[in-house]
């Protein structure tokens, strides 16, 4: 037989917006079950970039991701939820009295008073460099989990986006060079990442794409393409980080009777979704005047929890009070 597991909240996505979900429901003194398809707390940030430096956390000037992670995850840890990793949130249905009830891909059952969807992008695989892939894991890569692993490196980084800028940066202090190739003349990245990198003694070449990866085994060579040059250029390298975006996929969650803008989920002023006892908050959501920052997600889920204890209990205030009070 599945196990049942009930609880006030469950939260499908352990990412930092999870994560200070589940310290917000706790802080009320709700029970809150956390769940997520990756086999570790962190969402993105321990998946893709756990050593890149975050700064766009309110009173937090610069950490590694892992670090924003371990220190989110110890103040969720405080009060104790429950987390079950390596599993998704598959099908959504109702008890006889109202309550979500959620199974999972390993038949595990969650009876929820509500429910929190903090799954960023959903499920995620990068967009691919046209050229090379049968260089993949042998000097290609789409993700850097250990910049040390570029350390004395000749690297070519591939893209114009944040991802692509902040790895150019971190890894400079690290690589023997970084080469960073563009498609396009301007980036997408942040105007202060894209003036640190014009500062940063990278070389950048923009106008250009990778045409081939050559080597005898793991890469040595790019033939880099650049727009009204006949020949291409000939660049040594060790490594190719192409940093070119993420495919997201919502999966399962498209058949919860959510109302959905593309690959988001519509939500109103409280956070909450069209579907009953269903609530969103993070990069997942969507609504008029949305900005996708981390910071933004964490009020957005507090905004979230705050409505479900109203919900769950209509004499309790939706103010929850400061933590500092009891002091």
């Amino acid at each position: 037989m599945a196990e049942t597991v009930t609880t006030d909240i469950l939260i499908v996505g352990a990412g930092p917006v999870g994560l200070f979900g589940a310290y917000t429901a706790g802080f009320r003194g709700l029970s809150t079950v956390l769940v997520d398809a990756l086999p570790q707390c962190g969402g993105q940030i321990t998946a893709l970039y756990p050593e890149k430096e975050i700064r766009d956390i309110a009173a937090v000037p610069g950490a590694l991701g892992r670090e924003v992670v371990a220190a989110l995850k110890a103040q969720a840890d405080a009060f104790e939820p429950v987390y079950l990793l390596g599993r998704e949130a598959v099908t959504l249905a109702y008890s006889p009295d109202g309550r979500p009830v959620v199974t999972l891909s390993d038949g595990t059952v969650i009876d929820a008073g509500a429910v929190i969807v903090t799954a960023g992008i959903g499920t995620f695989t990068p967009r691919t460099l046209p050229a090379g892939e049968e260089f993949l894991e042998r000097g290609l890569s789409y993700f850097v989990p250990d910049p040390q692993e570029h350390a004395g490196r000749d690297v070519l980084v591939v893209g114009g986006g944040d991802s692509a800028v902040d790895w150019a940066l971190a890894l400079r202090k690290i690589a023997r060079s970084v080469t960073l190739v563009h498609r396009r003349s301007a980036f997408r990245a942040h105007a202060a990442s894209v003036r640190e990198l014009n500062d940063s003694g990278v070389e950048i070449i923009t106008d250009a794409q990778v045409e081939s990866l050559h080597g005898n085994g793991t890469v040595q060579r790019a033939h880099v393409r650049i727009d009204g040059q006949n020949d291409p250029r000939v660049l040594p390298v060790d490594a190719v980080v192409a940093a070119l975006g993420f495919i997201s996929n919502l999966g399962p969650l498209t058949e919860w009777g959510m109302d959905l803008d593309r690959r988001t989920i519509v939500v109103d002023s409280r956070m909450q979704t069209t579907a009953a006892g269903v609530y969103a908050a993070g990069d997942i959501t969507s609504y008029t005047g949305k900005v996708r920052l981390m910071s933004v997600g964490f009020g957005e889920v507090a905004t979230a929890v705050n409505n479900a204890a109203v919900a769950l209990d209509p004499t309790l205030s939706l103010f929850p009070g400061h933590s500092t009070d009891a002091a």
